[in-house]
């Protein structure tokens, strides 16, 4: 299927490092024409040059995710460049939220990931819709395993994946009049710079449990997003779909 996305302008959230990148890297082989937002703006600036020299066409914005107002500038500059046929929902705060339980979680943390995880994709995808063709429209959440299996130690981080995972279906319902397809994927423990502070017991549990004995890679959840971004999902959407090597069978 090469250049399934060709001349598709799909912007990708997070998209600096780890899955984000990944995502990215993979959707330009395939024709996109990008857009990346992130808040760190150096590797934000990395990623792009590095795609701009393989030939990939590609504008970048700093977005800070936890701020409507950046939100609402950032996706008007979008705008200004035309139509998108795709959002990747991928940005997150999935790094120092975990090791504590719910009798010790932090408040204001808890607020910061709902700012970012669950408000942000809302907002974006808000934005995003009136810039998507008739019937040329998706919309990929990334959410998360976590919120399927429960886990521990994570709380924050799991309602607000949970939440993505509920918003998915019902944005599925209210954008389908508009003929735009949302989706979800629910990545497992996936090795990348936002996991890095995880700890190897953790790993090890992932590895340990899943059907496919090995760790995650970014490069493995690529493909399930670039179908869904694609004319071969034309008629798919509402669907929530697990990517983690049979850790979670759904």
């Amino acid at each position: 299927m090469p250049n399934m996305l060709c001349g598709k302008r799909i912007l990708i959230t997070g998209a600096a490092r780890g899955l984000g990148r990944s995502i990215a890297e993979a959707a330009a082989a395939e024709g996109a024409r990008l857009v990346l937002s992130d808040i760190r703006q150096d590797e934000l600036s990395t990623t792009a040059e590095t795609l701009r020299q393989r030939g990939c066409e590609v504008e970048t914005h700093v977005i800070d995710q936890s701020d409507p107002d950046a939100i609402s500038s950032g996706m008007a500059a979008i705008a200004d460049n035309g139509n998108l046929h795709g959002l990747v929902n991928n940005a997150a705060i999935a790094t120092g939220v975990g090791g504590l339980d719910l009798m010790e979680h932090d408040m204001a943390l808890w607020d910061r990931v709902m700012a970012v995880n669950v408000r942000g994709p809302w907002l974006m995808t808000r934005a995003a819709v009136p810039l998507m063709p008739s019937g040329d429209g998706r919309v990929i959440n990334v959410a998360s395993d976590t919120a399927l299996w429960g886990a521990p130690k994570l709380m924050a981080y799991v309602a607000s994946k949970g939440a993505v995972i509920a918003m998915t279906r019902a944005m599925a319902r209210e954008l389908g009049q508009r003929d735009i397809r949302v989706n979800a994927v629910a990545p497992g423990l996936t090795h990348c710079e936002a996991t890095a502070y995880v700890p190897q017991e953790r790993y090890r549990f992932y590895a340990q449990g899943r059907a496919l004995k090995r760790e995650q890679q970014p490069d493995d959840v690529d493909g399930t997003i670039l179908y869904l971004l694609s004319d071969w999902a034309k008629f798919v959407t509402g669907q929530v779909i697990p990517v983690n090597g049979g850790f979670v069978f759904n």
